[in-house]
Order: structure tokens, then C-alpha cells, then sequence
């Protein structure tokens, strides 16, 4: 059954999981990338501040507000380049999306009997609910969590010149001893 306060809730604890798995990092720790065509974990800090602002929350609100009225487009990718996200400062980007997660969930926290089957029409996906854009919120979450755990497993394994096979499979369906 669909809670939107479980997924509030989920999103708050999530801002502690990025906040652990983000802060108190070096710079070469976080402008270094997995491969050349890899985001850096500023890069990545980067996207999840404006996707934060620009595309779940103000979709949700959106789609809960004015469904008959086109959604605002956005560029997700693009923005990388855009808005030079490499160029940031990590620790105030990383500060701003962990404030603009706060301020997230507090207003899903006041919304007052949200009609969560408001439906608007996405450009490529057709028809997408509210309900849906909050879902999807929070797999987002999941997905970058993923991301930053792999990172994080990439970075230490060339610092560590080191087999770390021992520990188990990375791969995704490894096993872990």
C-alpha cells in the first residue's frame, strides 16, 4: 500500500546515508573519476542538489498542483556541462542539497490530503502520477546510493593496490563470505 509518509521518511533517512557516505572527503577523493566517462563524486553531489530542486520535488508539487499544465523541462545530463558542476565547491554543494532535502521533507511532511492519482503527460513517458514521481524519488535515492557505494569501493581499490577479492565479489549477485 502507498504511504507517501514512509517515503518522507525514507527520504530523511536517506539524507543521513549521503550525508555519511559524502562528507569529510579529500578533494582528490572527490574529484577523481572511476573511468573518463564517470561522474566524480562533486559531479554527482552536483546532480543530486538540482534534481532535488528542478526535477522530484518540484514535479511531485507540480503534478499535485497544476496536472493539466506541461511540466517544466529539464536536463538532467546536460546539466553536468551546463552548470559545471565539476567547477563547484564540494563541500557547499554537498551542504545546499543536504538543507534542500530538509526543506524536502518537511513539505512533504505538511502536505494536507494530497491527491497522490493526479496524473499530468510526460514528454517521452506519457502519463505519470504524483504517486509515481515520489516513487520514483526515492529509487533515485537508491540508485545514487549504489553509485557513490561502487565509487567509493573503485576509489579504495586503486589506493589500495591491493587484490580485495578476499572480501567478495563486487559484481553485482556476488557473494559476500
Amino acid at each position: 500500500m502507498f504511504d507517501y509518509r514512509t517515503i518522507a521518511r525514507e527520504l530523511e533517512r536517506n539524507k543521513a546515508v549521503f550525508q555519511q557516505l559524502l562528507e569529510n572527503k579529500t578533494a582528490a577523493e572527490y574529484r577523481w573519476r572511476p573511468a573518463p566517462d564517470k561522474w566524480s563524486l562533486l559531479e554527482i553531489v552536483g546532480h543530486l542538489y538540482d534534481e532535488e530542486r528542478e526535477d522530484f520535488k518540484a514535479r511531485v508539487h507540480h503534478v499535485l498542483e497544476n496536472p493539466k499544465l506541461p511540466l517544466p523541462p529539464i536536463n538532467p545530463v546536460g546539466w553536468v556541462a551546463e552548470r559545471d558542476y565539476a567547477g563547484q565547491d564540494y563541500g557547499a554543494t554537498l551542504a545546499k542539497f543536504l538543507t534542500e532535502r530538509k526543506e524536502s521533507v518537511l513539505w512533504l511532511r505538511s502536505l494536507v490530503s494530497p491527491n497522490w492519482e493526479n496524473t499530468c503527460h510526460h514528454p517521452t513517458l506519457g502519463a505519470m502520477s504524483a504517486k509515481k514521481f515520489l516513487a520514483n524519488w526515492l529509487a533515485h535515492d537508491y540508485l545514487h546510493i549504489r553509485q557513490i557505494n561502487r565509487y567509493n569501493f573503485q576509489y579504495f581499490q586503486q589506493q589500495a593496490q591491493e587484490d580485495l577479492s578476499y572480501a567478495g565479489d563486487w559484481q553485482v549477485g556476488g557473494t559476500i563470505k
